[in-house]
């Protein structure tokens, strides 16, 4: 049985060496591509009645550019995707790109040979994803692993997402902010995927920005974008991810990781609708709708380490997306879906679980939630062994908090050196707690009580202890700041 083709793809070089470059490393994902030397040979095919799924587009073109050619196409079949294919240098023109209907756009490598460094997989990817009708179930889904935006989310029978869908739909045609909460792992690019899907800039860039991935300076010049010469090393002009989003959905993800300078100017860009480039003092506009994601409980560092100005105006809507132990009805749906894609994507049979196998995953505590349950599932496709999987789930049962052994257990002695500081949570005598403020002071006194433990196992060595509880190093160390564990 031959490779389904992955979708069919246009390219519009002057380059022609470069144009069959491109297409030999389309068609080795599965792509089916045909080569075009310049604009006015791609409107003719387009205008002969052969539509593809996406169209690359190079900028600088001989007699009809890219812009030119742009508008032909658009007057031709306006709701084909087009991806702009860019130097370094046309960053200006690009933003024209976007203001006239590109989908999105890709640099080109100085080197042909660098093609697969440039983020063309994911731009053509979520192109055709949103071209191509919904004709089944499987399709309309929407994807669920923050990284991976081809992953297929099972919404479940559970209320808790019951009421986010409901929710997605009423908030999408509005431009209100929004903030998603939830652990690492739940599907939070998920949420602010269908929210953008379903609203009227559906047709527009959705763009993610991971605000713990860049130190501060770095993450102002990725928001905002930077004149040439402004710092060292800024050898051209370079748009920033809000003019990128121009028309679009922004994601801010992790914005609890943000410094609080830099929030400064983003409650700007949110109040006003404008900010400068790096360098600059020109304003520029951003039509952008923002929705913001944390794991972390900003209520907390609110004055310290989180504005409360910009807090607020994130929270105009808030979801919270509850973590999969509490979406249990949704486990055999995920996994029965994560068994048969990985199965097509590997080539291998899809196996079937034992009922001893599916009995320990649902006792499986799932600190990693469905990105955890995702990698689990795909590494039993590709192993075929149940027993390695079992031995993991079991390990991660005897990490669940609700077996976690005290600080000051015989088990695990307290050196001296190394005692942990806690901060208790706050209690108040007077008043009668909510439910969901005592279910949130156990969840985080379990938390404390799996942490500390697992960091004394492994001697404080923090990066051991992560994937001993399920998470990233990078949320561990947030853990430990929002419990205030410290090592002496």
């Amino acid at each position: 049985m031959g490779t389904v083709p992955a979708g069919t793809v246009a390219i519009a070089d002057d380059d022609v060496a470069f144009g069959e470059y491109l297409k030999t490393f389309l068609e080795t994902r599965g792509y089916r591509a045909r080569v075009f030397a310049h604009g006015q040979e791609l409107v003719a095919s387009l205008q002969g009645g052969a539509v593809p799924d996406v169209v690359l587009l190079d900028v600088m073109m001989p007699v009809m550019d890219g812009l030119a050619t742009l508008k032909q196409l658009k007057a031709i079949c306006g709701d084909v995707p087009v991806i702009m294919l860019s130097g370094r240098e046309h960053a200006t023109t690009i933003v024209e790109a976007l203001n006239l209907g590109a989908a999105n756009y890709v640099v080109k490598p100085d080197d042909p040979a660098g093609l697969g460094e440039i983020s063309l997989d994911a731009a053509l990817k979520q192109a055709i994803d949103r071209h191509r009708p919904a004709t089944d179930a499987a399709v309309s889904r929407r994807p669920v692993n923050d990284d991976d935006p081809q992953a297929v989310l099972v919404w479940g029978r559970s209320e808790a997402m019951r009421k986010i869908a409901v929710m997605v739909e009423r908030v999408a045609d509005s431009d209100v902010t929004v903030l998603i909460r939830g652990e690492s792992g739940v599907g939070k690019e998920l949420v602010a995927r269908a929210i953008h899907d379903s609203s009227p800039r559906r047709t527009r860039p959705f763009v993610k920005v991971n605000c713990a991935a860049l130190p501060d300076d770095l993450l102002e010049s990725e928001l905002f974008g930077h004149e040439k010469g402004s710092f060292t090393g800024a050898s051209t002009l370079r748009i920033g991810k809000f003019e990128h989003a121009h028309q679009g959905t922004l994601m801010l993800d992790e914005i609890g990781e943000m410094k609080p300078g830099l929030q400064g100017k983003l409650l700007h860009v949110l109040q006003d609708g404008e900010f400068s480039r790096l360098g600059s003092n020109k304003r520029v506009r951003a039509d952008v709708r923002v929705i913001a994601a944390t794991n972390r409980h900003l209520e907390s560092i609110l004055g310290t380490e989180f504005r409360e100005d910009l807090y607020y105006r994130l929270k105009v809507i808030e979801i919270a997306v509850p973590p999969l132990r509490e979406r249990a009805d949704e486990l055999h749906g995920l996994i029965d879906f994560f068994v048969e894609k990985y199965a097509r994507q590997y080539n291998r049979s899809a196996p079937t679980l034992s009922p001893a196998l599916r009995e320990a995953m649902e006792r499986h505590y799932w600190p990693g939630n469905i990105r955890e349950l995702e990698n689990v599932v795909k590494r039993f496709v590709i192993l075929q062994e149940e027993s390695l999987l079992r031995f993991d789930l079991h390990a991660g049962e005897r990490l669940r908090p609700v077996a976690a052994a005290p600080v000051t257990s015989s088990a695990m002695p307290v050196q001296t050196d190394r005692v942990p500081k806690v901060v208790p949570a706050p209690a108040d005598t007077d008043s009668a707690l909510s439910l969901p403020e005592m279910a949130r002071a156990a969840m985080l006194q379990a938390e404390r009580d799996l942490i500390i433990p697992t960091l004394h196992r492994v001697h404080w060595n923090r990066r051991k202890a992560a994937p001993l509880l399920g998470i990233s190093y990078k949320t561990l160390l947030n853990k430990m700041k929002e419990h205030g564990i410290i090592q002496e």
